[in-house]
């Protein structure tokens, strides 16, 4: 079950949206009564409720919005269980001073907000003991670590335990509160509203993660990556595995970089069965492997990870898509795919890890390959490491060439207005690559068009090395045609008047 937390200022805005979300098929409402400019009216608020409520009365020091006494809190708190409200959430610091009464189920809680402490068990004991129905615990993770030990803790509790951690590290704990015993998770009404650190909007836990149906049997994946949150694998993989009727989540997991062991130590721990890696562990996650296709170790890196009778299985399925996009383009009628990038000159802008891939396959291709890169030591790098050649970046437009390749972020939303290559360099003759997909048509595509290049876009590659990994992590194919129009819509919202 999700609880919505609501938070709004004025009692006839609390009471309007409470009635919308219970329309909306919400089972419970957060009622965040520190949140109410003037003196909390609880008859308002309770009297027609539409459906049944927590309320809550949170302390600036626990994150809320209380400005009043102390004393004027903790007599709200009582007349809200003298008035019936089926849960009221107590810390648990004063459960003592308020006593049961009725009906009303008391959720004791607990907020630290820099970090898990080390006694969860403890904690969790001496709070069981202040009369709780429901122990709720809240703290910031810091390390993904911190993900097991509260789910650790739900999963044995006596009590029924909320076990949440704060922040886009544990964000994780919010979508899987159901499958390790939690009575529910917390979601916030709408993205701009969130109520504590991490907290996801309730319309991507009920629709995106369909936290309610997530069960034991539930498939778990995601993607490993910093900043986790602007990614649109979660989007994608999602709805593919709901069109597929396949009982399986893709779940976005921020690791810090300094954090990737712990990661690994904790996937299959917590059911992970397998996981995209982006930025900043590719190559770093090819250590973890206790096998990789050739290709992966020929280039350094995986984007792909699956896990399987305690075997980590690596694949670099970036390589792949790129790959068979460049070839679907330059191969003419009947010619063999195989040769169709023997003697072509490659300019590759960037040494990160999808210039890395796509240099790599070239090369094994027998295309000749040029790299330049902002950062000349990357490029220096990565041209002995595969054997290719090198240009300074100032001097990229004067090569002669006949597919360029865009590895860098520029021209990534929301900087749309710049391109890695001056429109003037290019000719008809030339294939243009930008393995840039937010937007799709960046400003080195309309420039390529322009000129009438053929083009491969970003959502071209996103979509192939998507439909690789759905195939790797399920054994099943893709389907191609909705994860394109998803990401399209996804990156072209209509603008509707």
């Amino acid at each position: 079950m999700i609880c919505v937390s609501l938070g709004r200022s004025r009692h006839t805005r609390m009471i309007a949206e409470h009635k919308h979300l219970v329309e909306q098929g919400a089972e419970l409402v957060e009622l965040r009564l520190d949140y109410i400019g003037r003196a909390v009216n609880l008859g308002r608020l309770l009297n027609d409720r539409p459906g049944p409520v927590v309320l809550t009365v949170r302390r600036r020091e626990d994150g809320g919005r209380w400005t009043k006494s102390e004393q004027d809190r903790l007599m709200l708190l009582r007349s809200a269980i003298v008035a019936g409200a089926e849960y009221v959430d107590i810390e648990a610091d004063v459960a003592s001073q308020i006593p049961r009464y009725g009906n009303t189920k008391r959720i004791i809680s607990y907020h630290d907000f820099s970090g898990t402490p080390d006694n969860l068990e403890e904690l969790h004991a001496a709070m069981a003991e202040e009369d709780a129905d429901i122990v709720k615990i809240a703290t910031m993770a810091n390390s993904f670590a911190d993900n097991v030990r509260m789910f650790e803790l739900i999963r044995n509790a006596k009590l029924p335990t909320i076990g949440i951690c704060m922040g886009e590290i544990g964000t994780l704990t919010r979508i899987l509160a159901n499958r390790f015993g939690a009575p529910f998770t917390y979601a916030t009404f709408s993205a701009d509203k969130k109520m504590a650190p991490g907290q996801l909007n309730w319309k991507e836990m009920q629709t995106l993660y369909d936290v309610k149906n997530i069960n034991d049997q539930t498939e778990l994946f995601g993607v490993i990556a910093d900043p986790v949150a602007h990614s649109y694998s979660p989007l994608i993989h999602n709805t593919a595995f709901k069109a597929e009727e396949l009982n399986a989540r893709y779940l976005p997991l921020r690791v810090p970089y300094d954090d990737l062991h712990n990661f690994m130590e904790a996937a299959e721990v917590i059911g992970l069965q397998g996981i995209s890696i982006t930025i900043p562990h590719k190559e770093r996650a090819l250590d973890y492997c206790s096998q990789a296709e050739s290709s992966a170790t020929g280039i350094g890196a995986i984007n792909t990870m699956v896990f399987h009778d305690g075997n980590r299985l690596g694949y670099n399925t970036d390589y792949r898509a790129a790959m068979d996009c460049i070839t679907e383009v330059l191969q003419r009628q009947d010619a063999d795919k195989e040769t169709a990038m023997q003697g072509v000159t490659a300019l590759i802008l960037g040494a990160g890890g999808v210039s890395r891939a796509i240099a790599w396959g070239l090369k094994q291709r027998h295309a000749d390959v040029v790299i330049a890169s902002r950062t000349e030591a990357r490029a220096n790098q990565l041209a002995s490491e595969i054997g290719c050649r090198v240009v300074p970046w100032e001097e990229r437009h004067n090569q002669k060439v006949q597919l360029l390749i865009n590895g860098t972020p520029v021209g990534m939303h929301p900087n749309v207005d710049v391109s890695p290559y001056n429109a003037s360099a290019l000719n008809q003759f030339m294939v243009v690559f930008d393995t840039v997909y937010n937007p799709e048509n960046t400003m080195l595509i309309k420039y390529a068009k322009q000129a009438q290049c053929r083009i491969i876009t970003g959502i071209d590659m996103f979509v192939r090395q998507a439909a690789y990994q759905f195939k790797l992590f399920t054994g099943k194919e893709a389907p191609v045609m909705l994860l394109r129009k998803t990401i399209k819509q996804a990156t072209n919202p209509v603008q509707l008047h």
